[in-house]
Order: C-alpha cells, then structure tokens, then sequence
C-alpha cells in the first residue's frame, strides 16, 4: 500500500525543519508580494512585474 504526500504532511514537516526567523522571512516575502500586487497596480509597477514574470520563465498570456 503506498502513501501520498498531502498539504497536511508537508506543513508538518516544514513546522519541525523550519526556524521561527525563516517563517517570519517566509510571511513577509508574502506580504510584501501581496502588498505589491494590491496596490501597486499603477502601469509602471505592473510593467515591471510582467517583464519580471517573463525573465524568470513564465507565461502569462
């Protein structure tokens, strides 16, 4: 009988490897991310962030 990974086994694993500074690295890299795509849509900002996305590989469109 085999065994799947799910999110559940993942976040237990990432609680136990994981310090209290690279969380707190992790939830702000996400916020500033958030931040930027929330209220930084002027043309410029939103340019730069579509370039970035096609730099690092991806297809938006």
């Amino acid at each position: 009988m085999s065994t799947t990974d799910t999110v559940t086994d993942r976040i237990e694993l990432a609680r136990g490897e994981l310090t209290t500074a690279q969380i707190a690295t992790g939830l702000a890299l996400v916020a500033a991310i958030s931040f930027a795509l929330l209220f930084l849509q002027d043309p410029l900002a939103h340019d730069a962030m579509h370039n970035f996305r096609h730099a690092a590989g991806i297809t938006c469109h």
